[in-house]
């Protein structure tokens, strides 16, 4: 299928998706008799179903308002304040209060929006002042933008560190915790003042060698010619980014629900129970799970090959033999960067020690001023949401930055 033919499919499944919420709108309504029989509330439980099944979800926003600091509730807004064609800088400002610790959050460039770290904002902003990094589909920059390539990615987050500026603490989760320590290493290099006050890699593919998961054994196992041909389609027509090549978010997004297809028949099949008897909080909960989670975005074609290139087949962090605009990165310039490594135990996209590694590269960092946390228990997304990382990983972190502020 290309990207094309899958268009006129999703549109045309999201008016079947709003022709199943109408009907259900009409059998579930109260004032009708037929919504308190049973076989009425298997016609509603139903047609929700299949029109979660059928509908295109959107990016939603991060939609924080207040935050609770010490028993206060405090209003938050986010305001973009800096922009690139490929990406937003987004700072999320707290009603007269201005914390001392600021934090880039870099988020992934993996296919799902942003907002997928909305549990990680909420966490950290008690504490810091919090700046995230907002990726936009790939489809929605046009073509006279020019590419957004491996490098593009590592140049940004340079550009961002000098415009936030000295003492700001740089957290990654997953994917750009490569690209974080390559800009933190070459801003080493450049001797410049607004280098990394601390480093944080959370769950990464720092050296994909070590317990290499289904994720490493996918790249290996097909050549750089099947991702070319197969992986890469163009934005079909409709779109600002029409006719750039990207790698689609749906291909991405089927890629991570193949990895645990059961465990989300399981989770659909109790969403249709709790729909059958009433069990309203829990089905809120898969509402608010998948809204995010089915929201996908499209990545630049040269950055997705770029990545498994150079990240997933040749491993050259590990190797020490990559490069940042045609010149080696020294990851020995790195001498007074604090840095702390974070993993999961259960993580089955990162292996154990994937990101640990960052450790052995940075080894002219003082061994004082380096921390490595492995997280029983924790899976990939329980390492930056939900309730182990909020009462676990968060106060790790915090403690961390504020060691070295």
């Amino acid at each position: 299928m290309n990207y094309q033919a899958y268009d006129y499919f999703a549109k045309s499944g999201q008016l079947m998706s709003e022709g199943f919420r109408l009907v259900n709108e009409l059998i579930s309504h109260p004032s009708n008799p037929y919504s308190h029989t049973w076989s009425g509330r298997i016609a509603s439980a139903t047609l929700e179903s299949a029109m979660r099944v059928t509908q295109r979800y959107d990016k939603l926003g991060f939609n924080i308002t207040t935050i609770d600091i010490k028993g206060k509730a405090v209003k938050v807004q986010d305001e973009i304040v800096f922009a690139k064609p490929f990406c937003n800088l987004i700072h999320f400002n707290k009603a007269g209060q201005t914390d001392k610790d600021k934090v880039l959050l870099v988020a992934p460039l993996s296919g799902h929006h942003s907002t997928l770290l909305k549990g990680t904002v909420e966490a950290l902003l008690p504490n810091h002042e919090v700046y995230i990094t907002d990726w936009l589909d790939a489809r929605e920059v046009p073509l006279e933008e020019g590419p957004f390539s491996f490098d593009c990615y590592v140049s940004y987050l340079i550009e961002m560190m000098n415009h936030l500026g000295p003492e700001t603490h740089l957290i990654a989760i997953c994917q750009p915790t490569v690209q974080a320590l390559i800009a933190t290493a070459v801003m080493a290099q450049d001797k410049s003042p607004n280098i990394p006050k601390s480093l944080t890699l959370m769950a990464g593919p720092i050296d994909i060698s070590k317990n290499p998961t289904r994720v490493n054994d996918f790249s290996n196992e097909h050549p750089m010619s099947w991702f070319e041909n197969v992986a890469i389609m163009k934005v079909p027509v409709g779109y600002p980014g029409e006719g750039r090549e990207v790698y689609p978010g749906f291909m991405q997004l089927g890629g991570f629900i193949s990895m645990n297809k059961e465990a989300h028949m399981k989770k659909h099949q109790k969403y249709f129970q709790n729909l059958l008897f009433g069990e309203h909080e829990d089905s809120e909960r898969f509402r608010a799970f998948y809204d995010e989670y089915m929201a996908v975005l499209d990545m630049p074609a040269e950055f997705y090959l770029e990545t498994i290139e150079r990240v997933f087949k040749n491993n050259e962090l590990a190797n020490k033999t990559i490069t940042y605009n045609g010149k080696p990165v020294d990851f020995n310039a790195i001498t007074n960067t604090p840095l702390l490594t974070v993993e999961g135990a259960e993580d089955d996209i990162c292996g154990i020690g994937q990101t640990e590694a960052a450790q052995d590269l940075c080894q002219n960092i003082p061994k004082n001023m380096r921390k490595h946390h492995l997280q029983p228990g924790a899976g990939h997304y329980g390492i930056f949401s939900g309730s182990m990382y909020r009462k676990n990983i968060r106060p790790l972190i915090t403690e961390f930055i504020d060691k070295y502020s």
